[in-house]
């Protein structure tokens, strides 16, 4: 598969999908062994983006592994089953758990130096659909070694709601749907009060064992947290809230006109307080306006017409549809390694495997 800026990737399979069950640490172990080509490219990848940025960031790989154990405590305290996927997924792949350890928690141990991920999300309640349906869709961006590594886990855990999801090598799902019907997507944003606590992925991997939208509220928000996402969330009754998190602060978005947009910065003014570098985040605010705009055209809205505003190109390359046209700069590079639409009215997840401009989207469902 050949990659140039001016033509992304063409997938002519879906994304796989991977069924895992059981414990935490037998379901790690069976994405480990499943995944183990992606696990181990992953991380390979993870190596070279740090080497790549040496003369940014000044860290090395020993010295991330270093900065990743002082979270793993936190974590450990907090969410131990959580730890104990990583652990599973180190042992299924045949790979160094602090390893896995190192890529669940990239955006803590680089202190968010690496302004990589530019997500756009966005949910719809039935109010403003065309069927009456409750959608969320969500781009991911990430850097393009990674695309390789993207699949769609259905979990069955022993303890906690089934869900569906989308992940990549060895990070812990954590965009997805559930068997409460709840969704979540996230979208990094940039605060100013980070600190040593538990990893961001590991607080929205527990957002997917959510059974209700004030308990996902409250597992985004959760004590000792080591920073903070936008967390999306949809529910099936047509709920959205869009939870913007920090370290120590949050606010809530409430969908009361029937739907939601975010991108990578903070919207609500005690939150802009605490954004770091905020003219950084231009081309978010760009994608911000401009999915908007898209989404307030239509008075009523379908997987289709969400799907369109997943390829618009406005503002290319840091579009929606987001292309990699410059990939000199290793802080600045990233692409949409996927796209997301979710139903959660029936339970379905609708994924375009790279750039929706240029790939199918193929449909996994949530059984009842």
């Amino acid at each position: 598969m050949n990659q140039t800026p001016a033509s992304p990737p063409v997938h002519t399979q879906p994304a796989p999908l991977l069924r895992i069950s059981g414990s935490h640490l037998q379901m790690g172990q069976q994405i480990g062994e499943a995944m183990r080509s992606q696990v181990q490219h992953s991380i390979e990848n993870a190596h070279k983006l740090l080497s790549d940025a040496y003369n940014d960031l000044e860290l090395t790989w020993e010295g991330a592994r270093i900065q990743a154990r002082k979270y793993l405590p936190f974590a450990q305290e907090r969410y131990p089953q959580y730890v104990d996927e990583m652990t599973g997924i180190a042992q299924g792949a045949d790979v160094d758990f602090e390893d896995v350890v190192v890529v669940n928690a990239m955006e803590a141990v680089t202190t968010d130096a690496l302004h990589l991920t530019r997500c756009t999300s966005m949910a719809l309640n039935d109010s403003y659909t065309a069927d009456g349906h409750v959608l969320a869709a969500h781009n991911e961006d990430w850097v393009p070694e990674d695309e390789d590594d993207v699949y769609a886990v259905y979990a069955t855990p022993q303890d906690e709601p089934p869900f569906l999801a989308m992940t990549y090598g060895a990070l812990l799902p954590n965009i997805g749907i559930n068997a409460y019907g709840i969704a979540q997507l996230i979208n990094s944003v940039y605060p100013n009060d980070s600190r040593i606590g538990i990893p961001r992925i590991l607080v929205a991997r527990a957002v997917l064992a959510a059974k209700t939208p004030a308990d996902a509220i409250r597992r985004a928000i959760v004590p000792h947290r080591a920073a903070g996402y936008n967390h999306l969330l949809a529910h099936e009754s047509g709920e959205i809230y869009s939870v913007e998190a920090s370290a120590r602060r949050f606010e809530i978005l409430y969908g009361l006109d029937g739907y939601i947009v975010h991108t990578n910065h903070y919207l609500t003014p005690k939150m802009q307080e605490m954004e770091d570098e905020p003219e950084e985040l231009i081309s978010s605010r760009v994608r911000y306006f401009r999915a908007l705009r898209l989404l307030r055209q239509r008075p009523k809205h379908s997987i289709k017409s969400l799907q369109a505003i997943q390829k618009d190109h406005t503002n290319f390359s840091d579009s929606i549809c987001n292309h990699a046209v410059d990939e000199n700069d290793p802080l600045d590079r990233e692409k949409t390694i996927n796209a997301l639409v979710f139903d959660l009215t029936a339970r379905q997840m609708h994924i375009a495997w790279g750039n929706p401009c240029k790939n199918a989207y193929h449909t996994y469902h949530l059984e009842a």
